[in-house]
């Protein structure tokens, strides 16, 4: 599987190089789907959010625009910083040779102690724009990062309690999907405690996704390699074109009816390379129990450490036909 995934990485990259292949197609292509849970997809995916000049351009570029939407101000923040710090910087160079002057004294120089006022203000001034300049090109890259991760989310498959396969961008405004990650004991309590919570929780559109660490080292049933899963039909992703991902009422309306208390994962691997990077991205220890509650939008809305106490999560969450979860599609 190593050197399949080291083949695949190859050619995929001499193809986004040499033929123009966007990085969406990867993302969506269910014959790619072992090779999205493998160390080779992770490194050709971080090849693409640098964005070079071999690679992933297109997909960086996609990727800023979905930053801007959701950052709108952040461009304007940008040019206020550049534009105060060019004037700080032009007030300081006529204030250097004024306070040249007022060391050395003499008829006609200007005040010491005012002239060095305006050069530490202006110094001053300039070190902390450049400072929220650099911090907000910080937050634009982690921004960028957990809108790939997010991307890479919506391509997992899950098994619905109709043993239809779909991938979780097709319950985008459909279900709130709660991934509980750990164990299989600390997994199995966190069901038979939400059972308690069922109509409510249903209320607010909770779809539980249980992922059971180490399932897919025990796996050993399903035939391996490129090709051999097929997924649910592809939904266009980062960068397709916007009628293709638009879905039909009526589709919306069959799905939703499909649609229970709780969904199955399919190919464990890749959830779990996806909550591992997940929680390396959080600061948590890989292979530590976590939840992650997904937005109707397909976002994290947040993540926790241990399983989720679901009084909190009645009390957070709005129920489907509320004003804030309508903001919230």
């Amino acid at each position: 599987m190593h050197i399949e995934s080291k083949k695949a990485a190859e050619c995929l990259r001499e193809a986004l190089r040499d033929y123009n292949l966007k990085f969406g197609t990867i993302l969506n292509d269910p014959d790619l789907a072992p090779f999205r849970a493998s160390p080779e997809f992770k490194e050709l995916q971080e090849e693409a959010l640098r964005g070079g000049e071999d690679i992933g351009s297109g997909f960086r570029r996609d990727l800023k625009l979905i930053s801007e939407v959701q950052a709108p101000f952040r461009g304007v923040r940008r040019f206020f910083y550049v534009a105060l710090t060019a004037a700080a910087g032009i007030s300081t160079f006529f204030t250097i040779p004024r306070l040249v002057l007022a060391v050395r004294g003499g008829d006609g120089a200007p005040d010491l102690l005012e002239t060095a006022g305006n050069a530490a203000i202006n110094i001053g001034g300039i070190v902390v724009l450049v400072a929220l300049y650099f911090w907000e090109n910080k937050k634009e890259e982690k921004q960028i990062t957990q809108i790939s991760r997010n991307e890479t989310l919506s391509r997992l498959p899950v098994r619905l309690s109709t043993n239809r396969i779909i991938e979780l961008v097709q319950l985008r405004d459909i279900t709130r999907p709660v991934i509980l990650a750990g164990s299989k004991a600390s997994v199995t309590r966190a069901l038979q405690r939400a059972e308690r919570y069922r109509t409510e929780l249903l209320k607010r559109g909770v779809l539980l996704i249980p992922v059971i660490f180490g399932a897919s080292q025990k796996d050993q049933t399903k035939p391996r390699g490129f090709g051999t899963r097929r997924a649910a039909a592809s939904v266009p992703s980062v960068g397709g074109d916007f009628e293709k991902r638009t879905e039909s009422i009526a589709a919306k309306s069959r799905l939703k009816s499909e649609v229970r208390f709780k969904a199955d994962i399919v190919s464990p691997e890749q959830w779990e390379s996806w909550i591992r990077d997940q929680q390396e991205s959080e600061g948590v220890t890989p292979g530590e129990d976590v939840y992650i509650i997904l937005r109707l939008d397909g976002r994290v809305r947040r993540s926790g450490i241990g399983m989720p106490n679901w009084n909190d999560i009645l009390q957070e969450l709005p129920r489907l036909e509320d004003l804030m979860s309508k903001l919230e599609r």
